[in-house]
Formats: structure tokens, sequence, C-alpha cells
């Protein structure tokens, strides 16, 4: 006994030692006599106000819908006008038209004169846009280094997009807490508004192409189901895989959170790149893309291609699907990769996709080869899809996109303008080469048609107009904790806790 109670002295004096310790240190690096006295300090004025939550969160929900309203509306704007000026505009192919080029305005030659679409273009800091240097008067065209900037389409969407100016303008003087406003054009430009200096990256390229961003794919097609067919035999070596891969991998770059797919490899006989997926169809997100582009970059090309079992399990997969209720539940795609197609596989298509035809076929024959050129063209072009053949790793990218025009044709001939809001996301690519923080943001969109009568039974899709709404914005509307020295609280104090230790309390949580 005598042992015991020794043991329980010791053992409570190390206890005290240490809570004495422990409370010391915490009272010194916590601030929390600093935090006492800013209260004492405020304490007269503070007092406990019982609100109603739901009254709060009715509130908050009316200012957001108001917020996100005017945002719909600046972009609803924004199309009428753009859908207006294209169709009073007249295509000239010889069309002559300086504008100003966002890599090249302020720029001069050795002879101190502005370069070709180069000229003047006043640019300020403005805090509204992260202090970036802008200019709030006016748009200017950023376009990817694989675009000429002279060609005939992109000068004839140009001059008539001009119109978007004043509706910028008029938006932003109507709302000022819209941020970015902009028109991506199918052809490949990007006006933006405000106009800002875009900077290469350190390879003096401007990779940044509008076409790849989520919110011009999500507004410029439906969810889809995709299955990317690739053929991996021995004559896919080289050259001709290293294009493939990229194909790939560019399809998947251009799909979504709303998307499905899945990848099948074929030589002489049929695999999923990733066994785990085998016969199901995987939500596109960006941990299944990054996923997939790793399988990808680790396929070999050898063996006999034979792409009908290919073909079969992909019908199947995308069948199941759709009989199913699962997937996208609109568009439905097979994209095949290839270097050449010699087999009978008209059976194929007999028995799974005609005559509703309701999955797509795009083909893309790789190499310089055109022996196959009409087996692959007809393969798409009998299965509602698109046919396209690439030589060089520079063709990977247009080609690509020419599936999301054929996607998008029966929204543009039914004009269905939809209206959609991207998921968050951190927007680091627009400004990648200007110093600025990271922000949340959400994005809304809509498509752009043509309405011109010769021409809207081809469904022409002339791009996407946006706009950002950064999630601060909305997180400004959130009901403050303090305000006027008021604490606003939804309930009395707990039982059995004095109102001092209360007050201690909120006090501490305001301060912080």
């Amino acid at each position: 006994v005598w042992l015991v109670s020794l043991c329980a002295t010791q053992v409570k004096a190390w206890a005290d030692a240490f809570g004495v310790e422990l409370y010391s240190i915490v009272t010194k690096y916590s601030g929390s006599l600093l935090l006492q006295k800013k209260y004492k300090d405020v304490e007269p004025t503070l007092k406990i106000k019982e609100v109603d939550g739901l009254e709060l969160v009715k509130k908050f929900s009316e200012q957001m819908e108001s917020m996100l309203r005017r945002k719909v509306e600046a972009v609803e704007r924004l199309v009428e006008a753009a859908e207006d000026a294209d169709l009073n505009h007249e295509y000239n192919s010889s069309l002559e038209f300086d504008y100003y080029n966002s890599l090249l305005i302020n720029d001069k030659d050795e002879n101190d004169n502005y370069v070709e679409l180069g000229d003047e273009f006043i640019l300020e800091p403005n805090e509204h846009f992260n202090n970036l240097l802008v200019n709030t008067t006016y748009s200017d065209i950023q376009l990817p280094t694989n675009v000429y900037n002279k060609d005939p389409d992109i000068l004839n969407g140009v001059y008539m997009s001009e119109a978007l100016n004043p509706i910028f303008v008029d938006n932003f003087e109507r709302d000022p807490t819209l941020t970015w406003q902009y028109f991506g054009s199918s052809t490949g430009f990007f006006r933006l508004y405000p106009g800002i200096k875009w900077l290469p990256d350190e390879n003096g390229v401007i990779s940044f192409d509008c076409r790849n961003r989520g919110w011009y794919i999500q507004a410029a097609t439906s969810p889809k189901d995709i299955v990317i067919i690739v053929d991996v035999s021995g004559s896919m070596k080289g050259l001709r895989m290293t294009i493939a891969k990229h194909t790939i991998t560019t399809i998947l770059d251009t799909l979504g959170e709303n998307d499905f797919v899945n990848i099948i490899a074929y030589n002489d006989y049929v695999h999923f790149i990733e066994p785990c997926f085998k016969g199901i169809l995987v939500q596109a997100d960006r941990d299944n893309r990054e996923h997939f582009k790793q399988l990808v970059d680790e396929l070999q090309a050898k063996g006999v291609g034979t792409v009908n079992k290919a073909l079969t399990e992909s019908f199947k997969i995308l069948r199941e699907f759709r009989e199913a209720g699962q997937g996208g539940l609109c568009n439905q795609a097979i994209m095949l990769i290839t270097d050449g197609a010699v087999e009978d596989y008209e059976a194929v298509f007999e028995k799974y996709n005609w005559p509703d035809r309701k999955v797509r076929v795009f083909t893309y024959l790789i190499g310089r080869e055109v022996t196959f050129a009409p087996n692959v063209k007809w393969i798409a072009c009998n299965n509602k899809g698109y046919y396209t053949q690439i030589s060089t790793l520079a063709d990977v990218q247009e080609n690509v996109m020419e599936y999301l025009h054929v996607l998008s044709r029966p929204m543009v001939i039914n004009h269905d303008h939809d209206i959609i809001w991207t998921e968050a996301y951190m927007d680091s690519a627009l400004f990648a080469s200007q110093a600025q923080s990271l922000l949340l943001m959400t994005t809304v969109a809509m498509p752009v048609f043509s309405k011109k009568n010769e021409t809207r039974s081809h469904g022409i899709l002339l791009g996407v107009v946006g706009s950002d709404v950064p999630l601060r914005e909305l997180l400004k509307l959130a009901p403050r904790i303090c305000k006027n020295s008021t604490f606003i609280h939804s309930s009395h104090p707990p039982p059995h806790t004095p109102p001092k230790m209360q007050f201690s309390l909120v006090s501490a949580v305001m301060s912080v």
C-alpha cells in the first residue's frame, strides 16, 4: 500500500509539473493573453444576438442567384452580338485587316516602328484584375503558335468579332464584379477582354489553345462516352507509334468530368490498357486521364493487327452502358487510331451499329501511306464519323479537334444554347507567364452558332463565349461572423458555460 501510494504521489507530481510547463508554453506561443487583452478592450461594445439561420441561408442564396444571373446575362448578350455579327458578315477570302495581336502589341522593330499587328496598345495596372497590365476599353487577340495570324479564316473571324468590343465594355459597366470575358473561335483565335500583353513560354511558343479548354469543350459538345482503339501491331513502330500516342493524349485532353472513356489496344489479341477497367467505361476526370496517359506511354508495337475484335468489344461496352442508363447518356463514339485496316469489318457494323448508327466512329490514319486511306475513310463515313490522316506530330492538334465539330452539329442545327458552368478549377494556364497567385474559379459559357440560312443545315459552330467567376466573389456574399462590432450567434451560450468563457472563445475566433 505504501509503495502504491508513493507511486501515485510521484505520478501526480509529474503530471502537475508537466501541466504547469505545458500551460506556460501554450500561454507564451498561442497569444492567449493578447487575445484576452483585445477582448477586454472591446468587451463593452460586444453583445450576443440570436439570428434565424434559415433566413441567413435564404438571403445568401438569393444574393448568389442574383450575382450568377448577371454573369449569365452578360454571356447571353455576347452570344447574341456574335451571332448577329456573323449573320451580317460576308466572307472575304482576300480580306486585309490589322488587329491587336496580344503577342505583338507595343513591339517595335529596329527602326522604332511598330511591328505588323503590334500597334500601340495602352496597358495599365488594374487591382480588379490582380494588378495585371490591362486595357479595359478594348480586347485583343491571342493565337497559338501553330495558327497563322493572317489566315483568311482567322482574319474574317477577327473582323466579325470586333462587334464584341462594345458589349465587353458595356457588360463590365453594368456589373463591375465581372472579370475576364472572352470569345474562343472554332478557327483557333481567342478574343480576350480586357486586353493584355501575352508572353510566350521559355521556348518562345504560345501553346495556349482556347479550343482545348474545358469551358470550350463542355459548351461545344454534350457529354460523351468514348472508346479509343489503338493499333499496336508491328507496322506501328517508330514515328507512327509516337504520333498515335500523342493523338490519344490529345483526345484525352478534350474530355472532362461529364465524359466517360476507356482505351483498348489491339494486335494479335485485344487488351484493355488498364486491366482493372476491362469491359467498362470510367469517368474522364483528371486522375483517370493522367493514369491513361502513363499507360499509353508504355505501349509497344508488335504482332499483327486485327481490328474486328477490338471494334466488337467497343460496341458491346457502349451498348451495355447505353441500355443500363450509365455513362454520359448522350453522344457515343469510337476513336480508331491505326495505320491501316484490311480485313472485312462490315459485318461488325451491321451487327452492332446499323441501321440506327447510335455510335459514331472517328478514324485517324497514322503515317503518310495512303494505300489504306479508302478503307479507313469508309469506316468513318458509314458510321456518322469523321476521317483524318495524321502524318506528323504537328498535324495532331488540328485533326483531333475536328471530332468536336461533328459532335456539336445536332446542338448547332437545333440551336440549343445550353448554359454550362464548369467545375471549380485552378486556372494557371491563361497567365502562366505573368506573376499572379492561383485563383479558384468557375466559368460560365455558351456556344455561338451560325444563323445563316445557307449554312444552318451544316451545323456550323462559330465558337464559345465565356466569363470567369472567381469563387472569392461568391464568398464575399456569405454572411460575416462579425459586423459593426456585433457578434452574430445562432444560439444561446451552451448550458454550464460561464458567459465570460463563452465571450473569450468567441473573441478568439473573431481575432483569428
